[in-house]
């Protein structure tokens, strides 16, 4: 077999590869590492796969493994609501040290190709997963996201069925212990949504409090990593929005995008001469009742393997938004 032909038969794989990777890891980047690996020994092993099971089962075979074998050298993934109590908007952000790796946001590079999995890719899903061992974890993707049966599970992490089964009841209750709710990983179907971003996107660039109070719902958290300060509650995260990026009011532009199945906002910060550069993209949870959640990943690193733009200029934007330069989704 020619490589080419290997490429035929396997990457209509890869993006679902991707997203699996990506809820064991909680890192995109990883998570491309994991798959290139993948199909590295995938190739270099093809002679020796005999289809006693499909390519995709024998695929998500070496991705898994590697997966695992990852695990086993790196630090857990979290988001700040998972190092410590909320905080006080009124006291210094405080900023971790290098020890602490954070959950990263998973790009809608493909939106036609991501739609069969955006509830499973939500993050406060796989921010969650992030606390389960690992086989547990595995166990409970395979199992309660790819719906695997039992068997299947069993026979890919060499294990047994009762095993299997006692794994997948631990994880589901750790999950159950984690303050996970409904809106937080299933896929909003509201077309209200995209209004309720674009009111919210104009208030935090207007510097437009009224308003923000008008979105943002009661419990609202908001979380920035890399800092470990976060909030929680609609007074708080006003009180710091307010004291904190709206003194920058008229000094900040930004993109609707999207990220982890999830409405996003491509944050830019002015600088000279008309000039804002990239300075965070902020993850939203939007329910019927108003914004729940805002992760701000206050990372610029992130924003190429978006696919936004480098920077924007004050002739590109208008009133209404980025006049010459077309919305890019993340």
């Amino acid at each position: 077999m020619t490589q080419a032909d290997f490429s035929l038969l396997t990457e209509p794989f890869r993006r679902e590869l991707l997203a699996h990777c990506y809820r064991m890891l909680g890192s995109v980047h990883d998570a491309q590492d994991i798959v290139q690996e993948t199909y590295v020994r995938a190739w270099r092993g093809f002679d020796g796969f005999e289809g006693r099971s499909s390519l995709r089962v024998w695929l998500y075979r070496i991705a898994t493994s590697a997966c695992l074998t990852a695990l086993e050298h790196r630090s857990r993934r979290v988001l700040p609501s998972g190092l410590g109590p909320s905080g006080d908007p009124g006291e210094p952000l405080a900023v971790a040290g290098p020890e602490v790796v954070w959950v990263q946001p998973l790009p809608d590079a493909d939106p036609a190709t991501i739609v069969t999995t955006r509830s499973s890719v939500r993050l406060a899903l796989v921010a969650a997963l992030q606390y389960l061992p690992a086989k547990q974890r595995a166990v409970l993707i395979l199992r309660d996201v790819l719906a695997w049966h039992a068997a299947e599970v069993a026979d890919l992490l060499g294990t047994s069925v009762d095993a299997v089964n006692s794994a997948l009841a631990r994880a589901r209750a750790q999950l159950a212990r984690s303050g996970l709710t409904e809106d937080m990983v299933t896929e909003p179907a509201d077309p209200a949504d995209r209004s309720l971003l674009d009111r919210y996107a104009r208030a935090f660039a207007d510097a437009d409090t009224a308003e923000l109070l008008r979105v943002l719902r009661e419990d609202v958290t908001m979380e920035m990593p890399p800092h470990l300060s976060w909030f929680a509650g609609r007074a708080a995260v006003a009180r710091f929005l307010t004291t904190t990026p709206f003194e920058c009011a008229g000094a900040i532009r930004t993109l609707p995008a999207t990220a982890n199945g999830q409405p996003a906002l491509a944050v830019y910060a002015g600088g000279a001469n008309g000039h804002y550069l990239p300075h965070g993209l902020q993850v939203l949870t939007i329910t019927p009742a108003g914004i729940s959640r805002i992760v701000s990943f206050h990372d610029p690193s992130l924003f190429k393997p978006c696919g936004l733009p480098a920077a924007l200029y004050d002739r590109q934007y208008s009133a209404s938004g980025v006049r010459d330069l077309p919305m890019r989704p993340v």
